[in-house]
């Protein structure tokens, strides 16, 4: 089980304005700004996402890699997954496939993934199976 993930945006103000609307429907919140000088030397100043008491979602500024991550969002129903889908894309990502059964998976796999404005693809699914019912 992953504990959390650091993604490396070239605007972290814009990106933090980006996740705070398109994870809002999924109810992940920006919870916690780290200042890297709370840390070993080096350490960079992350912007913190989470829900449930859990910070594990961290934004720090860089050089954007957009190849190099993908990141899955677990929502608890199909409609979770639309309204994560229509808030990121009034935010301004682009759509890679809209919300819809991802049948090369599985015929319950439900999801939709978009592209934030780094390029990072991000999908928003659920698995009944795994997320619950509903």
């Amino acid at each position: 089980m992953l504990d959390h993930i650091f993604l490396t945006v070239t605007d972290t103000t814009r990106s933090v304005a980006f996740y705070t609307a398109a994870l809002a429907p999924l109810g992940i919140a920006n919870r916690l700004d780290y200042d890297g000088r709370q840390g070993p030397p080096g350490h960079p100043d992350l912007k913190g996402f989470g829900a449930g008491g859990r910070v594990f979602f961290w934004l720090r500024q860089g050089v954007a890699a957009a190849q190099a991550a993908h990141v899955g969002f677990v929502a608890d129903s199909r409609a979770m997954v639309d309204a994560a889908h229509a808030a990121a894309m009034a935010a301004g990502a682009s759509e890679i496939h809209p919300p819809g059964p991802q049948l090369h998976y599985d015929p319950r796999y439900y999801a939709a993934q978009v592209r934030d404005p780094d390029g990072y693809s991000l999908e928003f699914v659920y698995k009944s199976w795994q997320h619950g019912h509903e």
